[in-house]
């Protein structure tokens, strides 16, 4: 993983979905069977803000930036299914976003906007990452071994997170979305049918 440089009175942030239990802990305990390095750093999740460096000074600033996104967003479905890789390009191997993958969209850009602004090296897609930084033998055993992974649930906000001088990513904050109780009803509904 690339990481941008800080000083000393920055720190380095991302935002995104958390995925929950029981699909977070089954997802990282398989990237760490995957002999991902980075495994236990990283809780799984649906990036919507890649690690970027900001003035301490600003997280103030930053959170109600957030807020404020988060207040125009209501709950949806998200359906996690099979795999993917962005292999040649990237040795990486997902899980792949099959519902609820414009709602991530309009969240990547929102959140992506105004004091986060800021150029993207790859298009934005969706997805939560099972092994990088492993071998080839590894991105295949992963790509297979989750091929018929399958999990739905309710996303009714994102987390904010802080990169520990440890190396691990942790939340710190969430956001959660401004629609109406019912609308969490009506989603929760329709992963059970």
């Amino acid at each position: 993983m690339r990481l941008p440089e800080r000083g000393d009175d920055q720190i380095r942030i991302g935002v995104a979905l958390t995925v929950p239990e029981p699909y977070g802990s089954a997802l990282q305990e398989a990237r760490a069977s995957f002999g991902d390095p980075l495994a236990t750093f990283i809780p799984p999740h649906i990036t919507l803000l890649g690690p970027t460096v900001v003035a301490e000074n600003e997280l103030d600033a930053l959170g109600a930036h957030l807020a404020a996104i988060a207040s125009q967003f209501s709950p949806f479905v998200l359906h996690l299914r099979g795999t993917g890789s962005f292999r040649p390009v990237s040795p990486v191997v997902f899980v792949q976003v099959v519902e609820g993958i414009s709602s991530c969209e309009d969240l990547e850009r929102a959140v992506r906007s105004g004091p986060l602004e800021q150029e993207l090296r790859f298009n934005y897609h969706p997805h939560v990452t099972v092994a990088h930084e492993v071998d080839e033998d590894a991105l295949e055993r992963a790509f297979d071994g989750l091929a018929g992974f399958e999990a739905s649930f309710v996303v009714d906000g994102f987390q904010s997170y802080h990169h520990g001088d440890d190396g691990v990513w942790r939340p710190v904050m969430t956001y959660p979305f401004a629609g109406h109780p019912s609308l969490v009803a009506d989603a929760a509904r329709g992963i059970a049918s």
